[in-house]
């Protein structure tokens, strides 16, 4: 940001009739902080009457939705704002990247087995896939459903059913999704992807009938047990004033290097390729993220990632509230029950997921926890991966934040990809 945006930032503007009650952007900043604070504290009580209401309404949801109230009834202005662009955008959204894809064990994963990421692979495919199916299906059946940029907010969508929040937000950016769009397949993801999650974590309890119907071969989730569980103690530690540091300065020093490469090598791709502009290789944003990204993960296979034990992930995840609050400061709430056909979109669209993961998992023979987990590692990502594995072991819930980290690194390009061909089929 620069010195003359600080200053607009800190100096309040004149009001009139139509202006907002909250106008100065570090005023705004310090109502959406403590909005995210009273989420997580209310969140994390024990008992009473929190408790029960936050068994039916996920927090992820409030997170999006309370600005959205700020915004819907003019209390600040998210358009105006400046903490979604450049802030949360342009420094937050790379940098949360580069701590979720530094923490990425690709070597890990791959010891896990190849029935598991043949599922985690089939997963995210068929998240594609099925995206594609339901955009025709739908198309056919509501064709005003399907106008308009809704192909846009299902890139959006998959960025989140792949990897999590920082590619879901990647995908607006990169496709320029609107944000009352936006705002509608956030709450598409929220209500089709949690009750996707409470069934797995129904059947998980009866996972050992499911296994001994299929004959599925369930010894291997045994040694996965014993040394994923290893692998945590060891890496854990209270973090440092130099471990901070060093995760702060990774992650806003790669952002800084990222953008200074995105500018030349977006205006030379501009200038010299001519299908540049149909993959969005001219605009500077993508290569800031794609990267993001990489560094991070090439950080991965270096000491730079035992800074997870010290909070890497952590951190990147707190960014990453940020950012899905300074989108919920852009959506008018009212507008979201619009367009009530996304939900059904929505639920078409996982159950092509679930059928072709399914198909996948019989043809292995796989324990239904490799189709549980491979699922929710997309689905749901690292926040409910480890939900859903506990579900069948607590030692297990370790294997899902692995598989959902994983998304991270692979759900923007993906996600790119599909939205790329919906484009396509949309003749946008």
């Amino acid at each position: 940001v620069s010195r003359t945006g600080l200053l607009t930032m800190a100096l309040p503007t004149a009001t009139d009739a139509t202006s907002p009650l909250i106008s100065n952007d570090i005023v705004v900043f310090g109502l959406i902080a403590a909005t995210l604070a009273s989420v997580f504290w209310t969140a994390a009580r024990e008992r009473g009457p929190f408790k029960r209401f936050y068994a039916v309404v996920p927090p992820l949801l409030l997170c999006y939705l309370m600005p959205g109230l700020y915004n819907t009834f003019g209390l600040i202005e998210g358009g105006a704002s400046k903490l979604y662009n450049p802030v949360a955008s342009r420094v937050l959204l790379p940098a949360a990247l580069v701590l979720l894809t530094l923490t990425v064990d690709i070597r890990g994963i791959l010891r896990l087995g190849p029935k598991l990421l043949a599922m985690y692979v089939t997963a995210s495919l068929s998240v594609m896939l099925g995206g594609a199916i339901a955009f025709l299906l739908m198309r056919a059946i509501f064709p005003e459903a399907m106008a308009g940029d809704t192909w846009a907010g299902m890139s959006a969508l998959a960025g989140s059913w792949i990897g999590g929040g920082a590619n879901m937000m990647a995908m607006k950016e990169i496709f320029d999704v609107d944000a009352t769009t936006f705002g509608q397949f956030a709450v598409v993801d929220v209500a089709v992807g949690y009750a996707w999650m409470a069934t797995l974590i129904f059947f998980a309890q009866r996972a050992a009938k499911i296994d001994a119907r299929s004959g599925a071969d369930t010894s291997a989730i045994d040694a996965l047990k014993e040394r994923i569980a290893a692998y945590r103690s060891q890496h854990e530690r209270i973090p440092t004033l130099t471990d901070l540091m060093l995760i702060v300065g990774i992650a806003f020093g790669t952002v800084g290097l990222a953008h200074a490469i995105a500018s030349p090598a977006s205006a030379w791709f501009g200038a010299n390729v001519v299908w540049a502009s149909k993959v969005s290789l001219h605009e500077p944003f993508v290569w800031v993220i794609a990267l993001s990204t990489f560094i991070g993960l090439a950080l991965s296979f270096t000491r730079a990632r035992s800074l997870d034990g010290a909070g890497a992930s952590t951190i990147g995840t707190l960014l990453l509230y940020f950012l899905i609050a300074a989108i919920g400061m852009q959506m008018d709430i009212l507008a979201l029950f619009d367009r009530p056909h996304l939900l059904l979109l929505g639920f078409v669209w996982i159950a092509c997921h679930i059928l072709l993961l399914w198909l996948m998992g019989r043809m292995l023979r796989v324990p239904f926890f490799y189709f549980a987990i491979g699922s929710q590692s997309n689905i749901g990502g690292p926040a409910s991966a480890p939900v859903v594995a506990s579900a069948f072991h607590p030692a297990l819930a370790p294997v899902g934040a692995l598989l959902g980290t994983l998304g991270y690194a692979t759900g923007t390009m993906l996600a790119y990809l599909l939205g790329l061909l919906l484009k396509i089929l949309a003749g946008a």
